[in-house]
């Protein structure tokens, strides 16, 4: 019967060659509800932020995680080593795009430096 029922339980995600794990049927990654679980959220709240999720989804994650703590606990490590390691490799070796938007950036800060009264919508006193 466990067999049986922890067969059914896998049969709402799906694991990606990259060793993602989706819930199945969507885009979320369970690393998605997780995070927001284990930040104090309610399955009733997290509905509410993902609208493509049903609450029975978000049931048989948390569930999941509930019945594998060790191995979904050393998944979500390594889910959040590998995304700290991209964004700092990305803040290392931005792409041309991302350094065109800063340099537009810092030249309107100093565009609005220059005239403050300008920077929230108002009309300088004449």
């Amino acid at each position: 019967m466990k067999q049986q029922e922890e067969l059914a339980l896998e049969s709402y995600f799906e694991s990606l060659d990259s060793g993602e794990i989706r819930i199945k049927g969507t885009r979320v990654g369970i690393e998605i509800v997780l995070r927001d679980y284990l930040q104090g959220a309610s399955p009733e709240e997290i509905v509410l932020r993902y609208p493509t999720l049903s609450l029975e989804q978000v049931h048989a994650v948390i569930l999941y995680y509930l019945r594998n703590i060790e191995e979904l606990n050393q998944y979500l490590k390594e889910w959040w080593q590998q995304g700290e390691a991209a964004w700092q490799k990305q803040q290392r070796y931005p792409s041309e795009f991302v350094r065109t938007l800063r340099r537009r950036l810092e030249m309107e800060r100093q565009r609005l430096q220059k005239k403050p009264s300008m920077a929230i919508g108002l009309t300088p006193i004449r």
